[in-house]
């Protein structure tokens, strides 16, 4: 078939029809005339989540404190059912998984529990790409156990400054390191780890494995189990569609039960003793230990709608979807608008890519600007790039081809030179 052909809406609604069984378009809340592609920072809301939501508020309006053990849906075990739904999207079992915290808190726990410098393996291994709040915590549990990041934080460099080699990763696995932290899915180029061979070796070599989930969970299939992977945190407003600030989640592998958490709290104790209110701290055993504070009820809520969904459709049909979404988008703009400058740098194989796709080009920022102009929400990344997914669950063949009309408009038409090349305080 034709570059020509394939840029029909015959072509696009032909897709359409291949991979439909994934599409729940009319579950969420599409705004007419609106093109939504920036699911991978926030996703949208489902009537399912909407609903999930209104249900725990009625709870808290009819049975007050007594919504702790009554109602549809009580909240006491709330964070532990929510990651049993969670489990069968990364491969896990229901007891490694729990939905507490946010990416950042639960980094800090999980490093405060397994990063033990006292061995003599005083280095965290991370890389130069990774999102920077990773690279805060990291740092900042260094300078809590008296190490100078400088030294003891290494980052592995990008050939190209988009991707990670592999290879590159299990070179920087020297002695000294602890633990590894790396992205399932770079956040910039949508590029995939290979978690399994990491982790492996790795392990070969003694060192503990985390993996940041927050671009990758709900958008591609995990076995963290079969992979043997130590622990993994992540978000839950992004591919998962849990809402802006909804509660994280945090996976640890059963052969680390009982390890002592580095940052104790009493949800974190054993069900059936935490309201003993001894001070002396009884942890849970699975997972759960890993938790703190009371739940954050109103930010998990429209998970349980969300994960019903998720779970309904499948990973598999999800990411078979995902990825003919996101190799369409990439073909349209290398054949469409190769000769206006713009460069994907996403990987072209299927395995390697994520469920974004990453755009690089001078004048991202005001690109940016003229899609949404256009109707098109895209995501800039400093300096250079636009960020565009096509969201397996809401977003259509038709709507990655209409975007890339508009974006041929707006370059054809120099559209984008009406705005300031200078991000927003919030891309």
């Amino acid at each position: 078939m034709t570059a020509n052909e394939k840029s029909t809406i015959a072509y696009a609604h032909e897709l359409e029809r291949r991979y439909a069984a994934a599409s729940r378009r009319k579950e969420f809340y599409v705004q007419e005339g609106i093109i939504y592609f920036d699911g991978n920072s926030l996703g949208l809301l489902s009537k399912r989540a909407e609903s999930s939501l209104l249900a725990i508020l009625d709870s808290w309006k009819t049975h007050g404190i007594d919504g702790w053990m009554q109602g549809e849906r009580p909240w006491f075990n709330l964070s532990e059912e929510l990651g049993a739904s969670l489990a069968p999207l990364i491969g896990a079992e229901a007891e490694e998984v729990i939905v507490t915290g946010s990416t950042t808190s639960n980094l800090h726990q999980l490093l405060a529990t397994f990063f033990k410098p006292s061995t003599g393996r005083t280095k965290i291994l991370a890389d130069e790409l990774n999102f920077p709040t990773d690279i805060y915590a990291i740092k900042s549990q260094l300078e809590l156990h008296g190490l100078d990041p400088a030294e003891h934080l290494i980052q592995v460099k990008s050939r190209d400054g988009q991707t990670l080699q592999t290879e590159d990763i299990i070179e920087a696995m020297t002695d000294d390191v602890a633990v590894v932290i790396l992205s399932g899915v770079l956040y910039r180029s949508g590029q995939v780890l290979d978690m399994e061979k990491v982790t492996e070796v790795a392990h070969d070599r003694g060192i503990l494995v985390g993996f940041d989930l927050c671009h990758s969970i709900g958008s591609i299939p995990h076995a963290l189990d079969d992979w043997k992977v130590d622990f993994a945190f992540w978000c839950n407003y992004k591919h998962l569609n849990g809402g802006p600030g909804a509660t994280g989640g945090i996976y640890v592998n059963k052969k680390h039960f009982g390890a002592q958490p580095g940052l104790a709290g009493w949800f974190g104790s054993a069900k059936d003793r935490q309201f003993d209110m001894e001070h002396t701290f009884t942890p849970a055993e699975g997972a759960g230990a890993l938790q703190m504070g009371t739940p954050h009820l109103l930010s998990s809520a429209p998970l349980i709608g969300s994960l019903e969904l998720m779970n309904e459709v499948g990973m598999d049909a999800i990411r078979e979807r995902s990825l003919a979404l996101t190799g369409y988008l990439q073909e349209l703009i290398e054949t469409e608008l190769e000769a206006h400058g713009l460069t994907v740098t996403s990987p072209k194989v299927d395995a390697e890519r994520g469920g974004h796709v990453f755009i690089v080009h001078q004048e991202a920022a005001r690109i940016c600007k003229a899609l949404k102009a256009n109707g098109v929400i895209p995501d800039f990344r400093t300096p250079n790039g636009i960020r565009l997914a096509p969201v397996a669950l809401y977003n259509t063949f038709e709507e990655v081809l209409e975007t890339v009309n508009i974006l041929k408009r707006i370059m054809d038409e120099e559209q984008y030179k009406q705005f300031e090349n200078k991000r927003e305080v919030v891309a």
